[in-house]
Parts: C-alpha cells; structure tokens; sequence
C-alpha cells in the first residue's frame, strides 16, 4: 500500500521540473505523472501543508493546480474534508475508453515511417514490463503498459494529442487500482504489447490498429468487472 511518506518523496524528486517562475500548470504536471505511475491511488487525501512544503509553492499556486486536475477529472473536493484523488465509475470508464479508441487507433492507422526514436521508446516500455513481469511486480507492469500507450501516441509526432492522451491515460491509472489482482489486469498485456510492437516495426499497421480494438475492448470489460466488485467507498 502506497503512504503519504511514498507518494511525497516521489512529488519531492519530481521538484527538478519546477523552475524559479514554475506555475500552477507545472505543479499539475508534477501531481499527474504521479497519479499516472501509481502512486496516488483513488481516495488519497493531499495535504496543502506537506505538498506546499514539498513544492516550494504558494498556496494560491497549488490551489490553482488543484482546480486544473479537478477539472480533469483526477480529484474532487470534499466539503470540510479537503481534497481528494477521485474514484472513477462505470460511465468514466466506457466514456475514456471510446476516447482511447478514437485516439489510438488511428493513430496506428495513419502510420506511414514511424519517427526510429520514438519506436526505440516503445521497445524499452516492453523490455520494461517483460521485466517487471519476471519480477512478479505488477505494479510496475501496469507503469510501463501506461509508458507504452503515452509512446505510442507519440509516435503520431502531435504535440496536442500527446497532452490529451497524457491526462487520460493519468485519469485511466485510477481505475487500476480497483483491480483486486493487478497480476490478473496487467499480465495479458505483457504478451499484447509484445505483439503490438512487432507488428508495428514490421509496419503492418492496419492488423496492429485491428488488433488494438480487441485489446481495448477486451482491457475496458477487464476493468468494468473490477469496478464493479470493487468495495463501496465510505
């Protein structure tokens, strides 16, 4: 289980990205990457005290942050309580997944001469979780599947889609978490993934856009079921 002291020390690496004129945009960037590499977890309050102290920021800077995530769907205010990671339901999820559908896809599908680099990044994201996979550490699995997919968008060379694909794959990680086997979510893709990329540098995209959809679809069933087993939150 993730605690305060795991996620604040990887918010406390993550200050380097901040300059002297950081803004509120760049604390929401820091706040994100870790809701997408897992260490923010749905219901996980954030203390204004300890990210203020952590950040270096003004507590205006860091409420104007929070108001940028609220607006992205990744945390929720709770009256008198303070401020939250959200929970994601059925509806986010279907909604998300028609939106990754949208993106991803065709992006595989307007492929022409993928950028040599940007395809190196893909390979390492699998390397990553076959790794992880070995190491039996499915978390880390579920990390580098959300780097694969952030790089696989990339490889479409659009800065704007990358920004929108990034906050819906931070907004996605949130549904990992109500999985009660991440071994059981994750392990399947270790081996898709796989495929995916060789199909990919063989540059038979339309069978890898093909075969994306199934992999979508068959990811969004898995993380229904889990949300909908999933304890009620108090």
């Amino acid at each position: 289980m993730t605690t305060e002291g795991d996620w604040l020390g990887a918010v406390a690496r993550d200050v380097r990205l901040l300059d002297r004129t950081s803004t509120a945009e760049r604390v929401a960037d820091v706040l994100r990457r870790r809701v997408t590499e897992g260490d923010l977890p749905p219901r996980t309050r954030l203390s204004e005290e300890r990210l203020i102290e952590v950040l270096h920021v003004s507590r205006n800077t860091l409420r104007e942050a929070f108001r940028l995530l609220t607006h992205e769907g990744l945390l929720e205010h709770q009256l008198h309580r303070g401020v939250f990671v959200r929970e994601l339901d059925e509806a986010d999820l279907v909604d998300l997944y028609r939106l990754r559908h949208l993106i991803e896809c065709n992006v595989v599908r307007g492929l022409v001469e993928p950028d040599p680099g940007r395809l190196r990044a893909l390979v390492d994201d699998v390397e990553d979780g076959e790794a992880a996979a070995e190491r039996e550490d499915w978390v880390s699995v579920g990390t580098a599947n959300m780097r694969f997919h952030r790089h696989l968008v990339a490889l479409a060379g659009s800065p704007r889609t990358d920004e929108v694909t990034e906050r819906l794959l931070a907004e996605l990680r949130l549904a990992f978490h109500a999985a009660a086997s991440p071994r059981r979510l994750h392990e399947p893709y270790v081996g898709r993934n796989r495929a995916l990329l060789d199909a990919l540098v063989a540059g038979d995209y339309e069978a890898a856009a093909k075969d994306l959809e199934v992999y979508l679809d068959d990811s969004l069933a898995e993380l229904l079921d889990a949300v909908r087993g999933r304890p009620a939150g108090p």
